[in-house]
């Protein structure tokens, strides 16, 4: 179920009033009565929800899901358990984009906040919280004893921010948790809409974004920096990770504690990166992926496979570095006879 501090869920709908919303017609008259009162990941659904299955990387969680109906490829139809409602399409994660909006009216447009100008009234600031011009705090946000909070920050509607925090000129900050002793550089985008849409041509259907963006202790985010708020699931940035200047991390990522990112790197969605990794300037990784502990990513590597075991790679695609090294250089060789 989405926060309630950051999302206003419409429902309970009869299966029949959601299914009107989506190209799909084929559940049994005696199913369309029944009632669900949200849309969730299948790891976390429950029978009064419907989830969907459209990437076959997750076809274990579907398998295991307790979801009360789900949306599923042909493909896969015959994998869902005996207790969840096969909804057969073609497209099931429009299906679920177009679903998720009844639930979810308000979250596939840009978010609009407070109109009050500075500290709404519902807010909670611990002792020696400063707060400068031209910041705004939104209904119900929380900030912790001595933080700061610079100018034309925004903090959103039902933030957390911990104790001892900065948040330095002009950072926006919804959809959030934060820890202590976080420092969020200028221009820092917490919690934006994650990159999420499905195709129905001739256009796309925005899909609601509806996790959270959970950030751990001690954790350094440069200036211009943007970390999506999850698509269901939260995206999650472990304690004392260092994230430099111009870094995206998209909807659903989990980055392990100690990470390091240098500028200009993006981390596509769902990826999970373990603990201590290293990613240099430039690093692009695929969505979907993982990144075991201790794997080291030389600059402008590019990732578009799992990394299993810790090292040092480099190249694109991404192999260890050694090899990419003997290919470089292999390379030059080649090159240099070719001009004789």
């Amino acid at each position: 179920m989405a926060d309630p501090r950051f999302f206003d869920r419409q429902g309970p709908f009869a299966l029949g009033d959601i299914l009107a919303r989506t190209e799909f017609r084929g559940v049994p008259d005696a199913s369309l009565d029944r009632q669900f009162d949200d849309v969730a990941p299948l790891e976390n659904a429950s029978a009064s929800n419907i989830s969907f299955l459209d990437n076959p990387k997750y076809l274990s969680a579907f398998k295991e899901t307790r979801a009360g109906a789900c949306f599923v490829d042909p493909a896969q139809a015959e994998h869902c358990p005996s207790d969840t409602l096969p909804i057969v399409t073609a497209a099931p994660y429009l299906a679920f984009a177009q679903s998720a909006a009844l639930f979810y009216p308000g979250e596939t447009t840009s978010e609009v906040d407070v109109d009050d100008p500075n500290v709404y009234p519902t807010a909670k600031l611990g002792k020696n919280v400063k707060v400068s011009q031209g910041a705004t705090i939104g209904a119900h946000a929380e900030v912790g004893e001595g933080t700061t909070v610079a100018s034309n920050v925004h903090i959103g509607r039902g933030v957390v921010i911990g104790r001892n925090c900065t948040l330095r000129n002009s950072a926006t900050v919804t959809h959030a948790i934060i820890g202590d002793r976080v420092d969020l550089g200028p221009g820092v985008r917490i919690g934006q809409q994650g990159f999420g849409f499905a195709p129905n041509p001739p256009g796309y259907v925005a899909v609601p974004q509806l996790g959270r963006v959970v950030i751990g202790n001690d954790v350094k985010i440069g200036a211009n920096t943007a970390i999506d708020r999850g698509a269901g699931p939260d995206t999650q940035i472990g304690d004392h990770c260092q994230i430099d200047n111009l870094v995206q991390i998209a909807h659903n990522v989990v980055l392990g504690q100690g990470c390091v990112l240098a500028a200009q790197v993006g981390i596509s969605g769902s990826t999970k990166v373990g603990n201590y990794v290293v990613m240099a300037g430039q690093v692009g990784v695929a969505g979907h992926l993982t990144i075991a502990d201790g794997v080291t990513l030389a600059g402008k590597t590019g990732v578009t496979r799992d990394l299993t075991k810790s090292g040092t790679y480099g190249g694109f695609p991404a192999v260890p570095v050694r090899d990419w090294r003997i290919k470089v250089a292999t390379l030059s060789r080649l090159a240099r006879k070719r001009d004789r």
